[in-house]
């Protein structure tokens, strides 16, 4: 079994990809892929047939899955961000 950097439950900001920049937490991790799945980030839309959550039927959104290299712990992110003097940098009295 393979080792990644962040676990079920941790807060993550997507480094990478059409959603940069969006913090979430981790809601299920995928080992044999080596992905995750965000909160909030990389939204998918899917068509339901009518059922009985669903009488007329819907368009749902749904979390996709993002590959694990695309994200970063938070505290890791602001602490790279406050030694580059980025926006999540303390500012100075």
């Amino acid at each position: 079994m393979t080792r990644f950097h962040v676990k079920k439950g941790e807060e993550v900001v997507v480094i990478s990809g059409a959603d940069r920049g969006t913090r979430g937490r981790i809601t299920a991790v995928h080992t044999q892929k080596s992905r995750v799945t965000v909160e909030g980030a990389r939204m998918n839309r899917r068509h339901m047939r009518k059922s009985q959550h669903h009488p007329q039927g819907a368009i749902v959104a749904r979390e996709g899955s993002i590959h694990i290299s695309n994200v970063m712990k938070t505290d890791v992110f602001d602490a790279r961000a406050a030694k580059r003097g980025g926006a999540a940098a303390p500012a100075e009295v």
